[in-house]
C-alpha cells in the first residue's frame, strides 16, 4: 500500500542536543579514511582560522540519520523497516560543524512519491546549535522496495 502523502510537509521534534567531541571528529575521520590534520589538531584547525577541530563534511550524518528515524520508524506513516535502502544523501553547510558545537536537528518530511512500484520518502534534516545557529541541512531519501504496488 502506497505510503500516505499527507505526511509531506510534517516536521517532527529537535532532537535531544549533540555536544561535538575532538575525539568523536578523530574517530570519524579515521573511519572515512581521511588524514587531513584539521579533523585531529587543534593548531592545524587554528591555522586555517577555526577555534578548534572541525569536523569532516558527512560528519552530519552522525546527527542526521538518528533524526530520519524518527520518520521511517513512526508508526502512523508505516513504512516497513526491512524493506527499506538508503537513496540519496546530500549536505549543505552553512558553517562546518566544530568540536564543541552543541546541535540539534529538526526533520521534516519533504516529499513521497511512488517510482517503479517502490515508496520514495525525501527528508530535509535542519542541523542547528541549540541556540539557533543554523549549521547544516541534510537532504536524504530512502526508498521502500514494493511498497507502492
Amino acid at each position: 500500500m502506497p505510503l500516505d502523502q499527507s505526511f509531506i510537509g510534517r516536521t517532527y521534534p529537535p532532537t535531544p542536543p549533540y555536544e561535538v567531541g575532538r575525539e568523536k571528529i578523530r574517530e570519524f575521520a579515521e573511519a572515512i579514511g581521511d588524514p587531513n590534520p584539521v579533523y585531529r589538531s587543534q593548531a592545524a584547525a587554528q591555522e586555517l582560522g577555526y577555534e578548534d577541530v572541525i569536523a569532516p563534511p558527512t560528519f552530519a550524518i552522525i546527527l542526521t540519520l538518528k533524526a530520519g528515524h524518527q520518520v521511517v520508524l513512526d508508526p502512523e506513516l508505516g513504512v516497513d523497516y526491512a524493506r527499506v535502502v538508503h537513496g540519496e544523501q546530500r549536505f549543505v553547510h552553512v558553517r562546518p560543524i566544530r568540536a564543541g558545537d552543541l546541535l540539534q536537528v529538526v526533520v521534516t518530511v519533504a516529499d513521497i512519491r511512488a517510482a517503479a512500484g517502490n515508496d520514495l520518502v525525501s527528508t530535509r534534516s535542519e542541523v542547528s546549535t541549540v541556540a539557533g545557529e543554523p549549521v547544516t541541512t541534510a537532504y536524504s531519501t530512502i526508498v521502500v522496495r514494493g511498497a507502492a504496488a
